[in-house]
């Protein structure tokens, strides 16, 4: 697949059964973007396939022109008894900070996933999905988590304004130490 740049991109968004048709081509720009093994996909299929079910469920895809799927985001409205909300809300907790969680863990839109594969990172694809996903949602802000460290996408959520939340936060079952970063919409 060759680089291209977002003009060349086509951005839509897909219903729930639209994408679980392409759910396996999904799952592939998540696991080549990540530099996850193949088998990564086969495990992270149900939780994608749960996450379509919540409620204020939204994703945008971006398309080559052939029609493949080189891009995409998908979240939902978070709230308590999910499982991110709980492990961010007990990061606050322990971290000292229940006051800072009342706060974020309120109204909020969870991005749950956003990736690009990687000869088409960096053309703007990620910031055009990450917009089209954001625009009109109607929570009052956003959060989302992501590996701790210099990458393209702690570049971009920047760039966007995204503050830290909550810093080198582990989640059960990752050895990874992870930040939460937010922010208030609209963009």
């Amino acid at each position: 697949m060759t680089a291209m740049s977002s003009r060349s991109a086509r951005l839509l968004q897909l219903s729930a059964a639209d994408f679980r048709t392409r759910l396996p081509e999904a799952l592939a720009v998540y696991t080549t973007a990540m530099g996850y093994a193949p088998g990564t996909a086969e495990q992270r299929a149900p939780t994608w396939l749960a996450h379509i079910q919540r409620e204020g469920w939204r994703n945008v895809v971006a398309l080559d022109t052939a029609g493949s799927l080189i891009g995409l985001t998908y979240g939902y409205r978070g709230m308590a008894g999910q499982w991110w909300h709980e492990q961010v809300r007990k990061g606050f907790i322990e971290g000292g900070s229940k006051g800072a969680s009342d706060d974020w863990l309120d109204d909020y839109f969870e991005l749950t996933e956003l990736h690009v594969r990687p000869p088409s990172q960096a053309h703007g694809i990620g910031e055009e999905l990450l917009r089209k996903l954001l625009d009109d949602v109607p929570q009052s802000k956003v959060l989302l988590s992501t590996p701790e460290g210099t990458t393209r996408a702690w570049r971009l959520y920047r760039r966007l304004g995204f503050q830290d939340i909550l810093r080198h936060h582990y989640f059960a079952g990752d050895p990874r130490p992870f930040a939460v970063l937010g922010r208030r919409l609209p963009l």
